[in-house]
């Protein structure tokens, strides 16, 4: 009988991991090389990625605490183990705050914690003085240099993202604060920032103009989340036992867990990363479900998408250089760079030789998630209302009954109140057309089915082609016309023949809307 796996889902701190016996995918040897080589250090990655929990364990590794790392790489690497003063702020504190005092005090707490260690002077006013004191009097009385540590640097100013004026106030508290780390440069062995994003205005990107940015290199690329490989080592048991629950081999279970979880990719050569918060649950509750999303949607994301007028329809298979993703945050021109960041597109592909990447969702947890938010926000729907009739339309197509599901999209339709994304723009056929265009694609991407809209043949362009498991559904949508029409468009410009080499069943749909319902007004099926 296999012993107690103790997860460490949810879990950041490293000494209660160790402690407990729980699983831990040793990086080690990385974070050894890492500090080694480099003094500043920043690392972008998306929420729930492990920034925490790598920020805690080289707090311990420099506090010396060899006997937590008994058994790890760094064990065998790391001879003196000197127990350096570390000054680790956790600036995820200062979220949700209602004003700058609030963050301000949110500042303060965790400063007066180690000034009960170090003590303050009298003349230090500002959070920022404070830093700087505690920084170089922890050097002073230890005789060791002071380890920084600085843990979603971003996350105050990320609330404020799209108030211009607000955004300002929070920039110039966190400014002062953060331009500290370059002051004590002489006071300090190694600093380390995390985040999601960029914001280059910040002193501590302006004037620390020696800061390593890792966030691309391919050498730390798996410094965060899980490879394949420590997936089928370090878990190989829990694949048995989640395989065991779904009735499923083993090797299938680690199918279904690939295309649920893993994608992501931080570099022109990064490996396949998986994403350990989702992992880790999966295991833990012996369900492969959409942790990722449950955990919480940034609403600064779909904020700037609908700021910079986001086609929803051109986020897969982008083909993009790294000065249009990889971007200071305020600077941005598009949303395509906190998507990148923000772990909602990752990088699939590269081309040497036009120096291009490209970019997709990652994995179906994301694309799933996204799309059912996206949905919500945009017809100002609760998930609730979105997943109800998500599932219906979805098992009436499992099930063949095409029938049935557009009824289902009928309802729904004609349910939205009113229009959050583009409500004022929608004032002719045309922008009608395409709007539910996009509803359509939005609809099929929620169960993961691969959809296309506008897609090319030889005769025009097929408005929108679904390929499902056992069939690809070809459709042509009309807002001035029929049902008729629209199928007679299919056929008389052979829409359908490009996928008759699938091996599938092709099913033809015309589809009416009527602008005056805003839904479905009728549809033909043709098989």
């Amino acid at each position: 009988m296999l012993p107690m796996r103790l997860y460490t889902a949810g879990i950041a701190d490293f000494e209660s991991i160790r402690e407990k016996g729980r699983i831990y995918v040793d990086k080690t040897d990385l974070i050894y090389k890492l500090t080694q080589e480099s003094k500043f250090v920043f690392l972008s990655r998306p929420r729930r990625f492990g920034k925490s929990l790598l920020c805690s364990t080289l707090k311990y590794y420099f506090q010396g605490r060899k006997d937590l790392f008994e058994g790890l790489a760094i064990g065998e690497l790391e001879k003196d183990w000197k127990q350096h003063p570390v000054l680790h702020f956790d600036m995820s504190r200062c979220k949700n705050q209602p004003g700058m005092k609030e963050i301000g005090l949110a500042i303060e707490m965790q400063l007066k914690n180690y000034e009960a260690l170090y003590g303050r002077d009298e003349d230090e006013a500002t959070p920022g003085m404070r830093f700087a004191g505690l920084i170089q009097r922890a050097h002073r009385q230890t005789g060791l240099k002071t380890i920084v540590i600085l843990d979603e640097y971003d996350a105050p100013l990320l609330d404020y993202l799209h108030k211009p004026d607000e955004l300002e106030q929070v920039r110039r508290i966190m400014q002062e604060f953060y331009q500290m780390v370059k002051v004590c440069d002489a006071d300090e062995q190694f600093v380390f920032i995390t985040g999601i994003t960029k914001f280059s205005q910040l002193s501590i990107f302006s004037t620390l103009n020696n800061l390593r940015n890792i966030s691309m290199m391919p050498q730390y690329s798996a410094l965060c989340g899980i490879t394949t490989e420590e997936l089928l080592t370090v878990f190989d048991p829990d694949i048995q036992i989640l395989a065991d629950e779904y009735h499923r081999t083993k090797e299938e279970m680690i199918d279904i867990l690939k295309l649920q979880y893993d994608g992501y990719h931080f570099g022109k050569s990064s490996p396949d990363i998986y994403n350990p918060f989702s992992l880790m649950y999966a295991f833990m509750n012996r369900d492969v479900d959409n942790y990722w999303f449950g955990s919480g949607t940034p609403t600064f994301l779909f904020d700037a998408m609908k700021r910079f007028n986001t086609n929803l329809l051109e986020l897969e298979q982008l083909q993009v250089p790294s000065t249009q993703f990889d971007v200071p945050t305020e600077g941005m021109t598009s949303a395509l760079p906190l998507l990148y960041q923000a772990g909602y597109l990752t990088i699939k592909g590269y081309d040497f030789d036009g120096d291009l990447y490209t970019l997709d969702f990652p994995n179906a947890e994301v694309k799933v998630g996204f799309m059912e938010n996206f949905l919500a926000r945009m017809m100002n729907l609760g998930n609730s209302n979105s997943r109800g009739f998500a599932g219906i339309f979805y098992v009436s197509l499992l099930r063949h009954d095409i029938e049935g599901a557009l009824k289902a999209m009928q309802s729904f339709f004609a349910s939205i109140p009113y229009l959050e994304f583009g409500a004022k723009e929608l004032d002719d056929i045309t922008k009608y057309e395409a709007y539910y265009e996009v509803l359509t694609y939005v609809v099929f991407s929620i169960f993961n089915c691969r959809t296309f809209t506008q897609v090319k043949v030889a005769r025009g362009r097929t408005d929108v082609v679904v390929f499902m498991r056992d069939a690809v559904y070809v459709m042509e949508l009309k807002m001035r016309g029929s049902a008729q029409e629209a199928l007679d468009q299919i056929n008389s410009k052979d829409y359908a023949i490009p996928y008759q080499a699938e091996g599938k069943p092709v099913v033809k749909i015309g589809i009416a809307f009527s602008k005056e319902t805003k839904t479905v007004s009728d549809w033909i099926i043709e098989r």
